[in-house]
């Protein structure tokens, strides 16, 4: 059983602009607060961002800048006609904020590579200060995430990770240390709630609920941001959720533990969903290109969250029978 939100009609805060040549450092200017505000370009001096009343706040302060600059400037509300979809001014955002989550991923792994190298004794000072820095960016980058892009969850993991590490008192493991398994049973009879807008963690997630821990589970689509869960609901692959990204591994990994499924090949298909989710090769996984392109086909496909879970699941059910049948 799956449960979405309604969707409502997007509507668009246009700034459409026109910047005198000179000073070259007033260009700069305006564009790193075009980016510092998180707005995206539709057309090279036609800038987006979704309609509200802090959006529409931001793009008046820009336009006064512009105009004390020399430059001309107009800000107006739209909605999307013919030329670009919702979905794909949608994208956009998410494009540009996933490289902003990327940068930090690749940050954190740096900075945990460099931890495991020198040890956490050696380096923890400078490493608190660092691990700061990307939380302070982390939280910034978040607040221009309009549309809950897919990248925010596993560079959250990998910040939380290192910072779990730097907190404990003895040696770590290469591993963030797990919750405590629970039993298949203490998993029945749960409402489940992840974000809207599902790509192949959650669809792996919804997946292997409904396939291994409860068939009938109630599972609910609901908005990332803002949400106060409800007493009983377990969240999975969402921020501050029960069930997330813990250190390197994603939300499909972390799951298998804490349901304590062994199945080698369902530890298989972790392993594709890793690589396609946190985009760093850590397994190598030949099938993970391929996975890649056909979840990414069933969410261009639909927005509706139900049909790219029913579109979905029979690619992790065919991945499922080729390596039981592989192994044996």
């Amino acid at each position: 059983m799956t449960m979405s939100a309604t969707s409502t009609e997007q509507r668009w805060l246009l700034l459409i602009h026109q910047l005198p040549t000179k000073p070259a450092y007033f260009r700069v200017k305006i564009w790193r607060r075009l980016q510092g505000i998180g707005a995206v370009a539709v057309k090279n001096t036609v800038y987006a961002l979704p309609s509200n009343a802090e959006t529409q706040e931001d793009f008046e302060w820009l336009l006064k800048e512009i105009v004390e600059g020399g430059g001309v400037a107009m800000v107006c509300e739209a909605r999307l006609g013919d030329g670009m979809s919702d979905a794909q001014v949608r994208a956009l955002f998410d494009t540009a904020r996933d490289e902003d989550y990327g940068t930090l991923a690749n940050e954190a792994r740096d900075l945990a590579a460099t931890l495991e190298k020198n040890g956490v004794a050696e380096g923890r000072t400078e490493a608190r200060s660092q691990i700061a820095r990307l939380r302070k960016r982390l939280a910034e980058v978040a607040a221009i995430d309009f549309f809950e892009a897919n990248g925010r969850e596993p560079a959250e993991g990998l910040i939380a990770g290192i910072e779990a590490r730097l907190t404990e008192d003895n040696a770590m493991t290469k591993e963030p240390t797990p919750a405590a398994a629970d039993t298949i049973a203490a998993l029945k009879g749960r409402v489940w709630v992840t974000r809207q807008g599902v790509h192949v963690d959650r669809i792996a997630c919804t997946w292997l609920i409904r396939r291994f821990i409860d068939q009938e589970a109630v599972i609910r689509f609901v908005p990332g941001k803002g949400y106060v869960p409800n007493p009983g609901e377990l969240r999975f692959d969402m921020f501050e959720g029960e069930i997330t990204h813990e250190g390197d591994r994603c939300s499909f990994e972390v799951l298998l533990g804490r349901a304590g499924l062994t199945d080698p090949a369902l530890q298989a298909i972790a392993e594709i969903v890793h690589d396609i989710d946190l985009k760093d090769a850590k397994f190598g996984r030949e099938e993970a290109t391929g996975i890649a392109h056909l979840i990414a086909g069933v969410a261009m496909g639909s927005r509706d969250d139900e049909q790219r879970i029913a579109q979905g699941s029979p690619v992790f059910d065919n991945l499922y029978q080729y390596f039981r049948k592989k192994r044996g």
